[in-house]
């Protein structure tokens, strides 16, 4: 993949996680086939103003519509559309995968999966990983690496160079969840 390419899917990724509940929502949506309001807010937990700011980034997005036919009290307020069913199989994969609570809250902060997709299948050293996601800040690139690091989903390798440096590189829980990231890479 070319490095215009990596930066374009990278920021397509960023702007879809860019929201803590955007993947949750989507997955939710797929699995029961649109949802109203409500039953979004007991279903993930989440609070009123995060699940209407979420919805609205969606909307937004394109992923996700409000139901036109909406006010009959068996339809749903929600649902995917065209471009959000196209990812719905690999946002339910990824909340399956990342099912213990800790690696939730680790996966659905803003950098997590771009940092898991800039790492991909190489050994990245912090300046190349800066380079890839150039709208993250080092501390939160920093921050990302250390939780990633902290739960097994990456390793931090030396790098015999002049001078030596650290490389980062994906373990297997990583690359799991880096497979469920493809098609949310091409989505527009």
């Amino acid at each position: 993949m070319s490095v215009s390419n990596l930066h374009a899917n990278l920021a397509r990724l960023t702007s879809l996680v860019q929201h803590r509940w955007n993947i949750l929502v989507i997955a939710e949506l797929h699995r029961y086939s649109g949802a109203k309001f409500i039953t979004l807010v007991h279903r993930l937990e989440v609070s009123r103003g995060s699940l209407s700011v979420s919805l609205a980034d969606l909307i937004d997005l394109g992923f996700v519509r409000r139901n036109t036919g909406y006010g009959h009290p068996m339809r749903p307020e929600y649902l995917l559309t065209t471009h959000g069913v196209a990812i719905g199989d690999d946002c339910s994969a990824l909340v399956q995968i990342i099912q213990r609570r800790d690696d939730v809250d680790l996966a659905f902060r803003k950098w997590t999966l771009p940092l898991v997709a800039a790492i991909g299948e190489h050994r990245l050293r912090f300046k190349q990983l800066r380079s890839s996601i150039p709208d993250a800040t080092p501390r939160a690139i920093t921050i990302g690496l250390k939780s990633l690091l902290r739960q097994g989903w990456a390793a931090r390798t030396l790098i015999d160079d002049f001078p030596p440096t650290a490389g980062y590189a994906l373990r297997p829980k990583g690359r799991q969840i880096l497979a469920c990231l493809d098609s949310l890479y091409s989505a527009d």
